[in-house]
């Protein structure tokens, strides 16, 4: 029975709700249940799109200082390591994923929102990754998925400054989709991902593969990524409903099975 995550399904929609009470700092039992929990989703048929919720006050401060403070270089390495898979898990998720922010996500806690498809945040919510206040740089992702978000020379300022980043201002740099009122930001990431839970499950999941493996090639690679993909979603009946109610009814009236 997992400690600190539950995966909450209704809807079609699976929320990989975090609790460790008071800022669900990312401990390394934590991140073990998350991982388990996005392969839960990942692998659930009828978890059409998933929701990243830390709860009403915080989305998730960062990792365990404590926990962390006196390991040495070989503990850090594997733990690193053990992070970095946990949210690949969650990235590689092959759904619509959203990150509903509430307060802080700073560090881990932004790591793991960067690792998500789409963020919403509240009016309030402060994010940042303040590892370079400790002596050290984002371990998870900040100095990789940070920048293929924002740009090189914004998520430098982030990572060198470590300063944290209202609402306001990460929606003008791209950080975060949206803001909303605080209580708000749940309902909110339901809206976000509630229209993709009647789409052609296959033809999503490829299209983020696509775009998601195309980053990290050159053109022509990215291009024969997308061929491929695009191909072979000509043997799914989700193809063959979407063309044939295309052709009787016009757009938009497809009724798809998810295969």
């Amino acid at each position: 029975m997992a400690e600190f995550i539950r995966l909450e399904v209704a809807d079609g929609i699976g929320t990989i709700r975090l609790d460790r009470p008071p800022v669900n700092a990312l401990n390394d039992a934590l991140v073990a249940e998350l991982a388990e929990a996005a392969a839960s989703a990942a692998g659930d048929s009828e978890v059409r799109a998933v929701i990243i919720y830390g709860g009403e006050k915080v989305f998730a401060a960062g990792a365990d200082i404590k926990e962390m403070a006196q390991a040495g270089y070989v503990a850090m390495s594997s733990r690193a390591g053990g992070l970095q898979s946990a949210l690949g898990t969650v990235a590689a998720i092959g759904k619509p994923v959203v990150a509903a922010i509430t307060g802080y996500a700073l560090g881990g806690g932004l790591e793991l929102a960067l690792a998500a498809d789409f963020r919403v945040a509240g009016q309030s919510a402060r994010v940042g990754q303040p590892e370079i206040l400790l002596g050290v740089i984002p371990g998870a992702g900040g100095t990789q998925r940070l920048p293929r978000l924002i740009g090189p020379s914004r998520a430098k300022d982030l990572v060198f400054s470590g300063r944290m980043v209202d609402a306001a201002e990460a929606l003008s740099i791209g950080l975060v989709d949206r803001v909303v009122p605080d209580d708000a930001v749940y309902s909110a990431a339901v809206d976000m991902v509630s229209r993709y839970v009647t789409g052609p499950a296959v033809a999503l999941r490829a299209a983020k593969q696509a775009i998601d493996r195309g980053l990290e090639v050159d053109l022509a690679t990215g291009l024969e990524i997308e061929r491929i993909h695009f191909a072979a979603l000509f043997a799914t009946e989700d193809q063959r409903e979407g063309m044939s109610s295309f052709i009787a009814n016009g757009p938009g009236k497809a009724k798809f099975k998810g295969h």
